[in-house]
């Protein structure tokens, strides 16, 4: 179990592969997103992307899923997130990408109000097969402290 104190500023981690189905895009752009260029062969190709793609929300939600799988291998302490401090979907996602990620640790501190729990702040970057960054979030995530009575820097 990683807690706390096993956070490493500075570290980076690799991981995930994520297949881009156009069925997947489709249905959740048709749940959430849409938008005819989401949804519709013809009309993707009338806009700037040319073709299908992925709504950036889905992107998010890939991402999510890779880092919630890698988190199953290294399984954490993990209390949840108190919000995303930038979001930037840089390149469209296509059907038949292969997604992956890489994330590194950008800070950490102890929280003063509640010093059982430590918040750390990371980049995540996604990348499509061919090497290109298509999505990248700064985000602020909460993780227990296991030694709870250590003082606070």
């Amino acid at each position: 179990m990683l807690y706390f104190e096993d956070l490493v500023v500075g570290s980076r981690k690799s991981f995930g592969s994520y297949d881009v189905t156009r069925e997947e895009v489709v249905d959740f752009a048709s749940k959430y997103d849409p938008q005819p260029f989401h949804l519709d062969d013809d009309a993707a190709a009338r806009t700037h992307f040319g073709r299908l793609s992925a709504s950036g929300w889905h992107t998010c939600a890939m991402t999510m899923r890779m880092m919630v799988d890698d988190m199953k291998v290294q399984q954490q302490a993990g209390l949840g997130s108190p919000g995303v401090d930038q979001l930037r979907w840089a390149k469209p996602v296509f059907p038949g990408d292969t997604l992956r990620c890489e994330t590194e640790l950008l800070e950490k501190r102890r929280s003063k109000s509640r010093p059982e729990m430590g918040i750390f702040k990371s980049r995540a970057r996604t990348f499509n097969q061919h090497g290109d960054m298509v999505l990248e979030l700064l985000s602020n995530g909460l993780i227990e402290v296991r030694d709870k009575d250590a003082p606070i820097d």
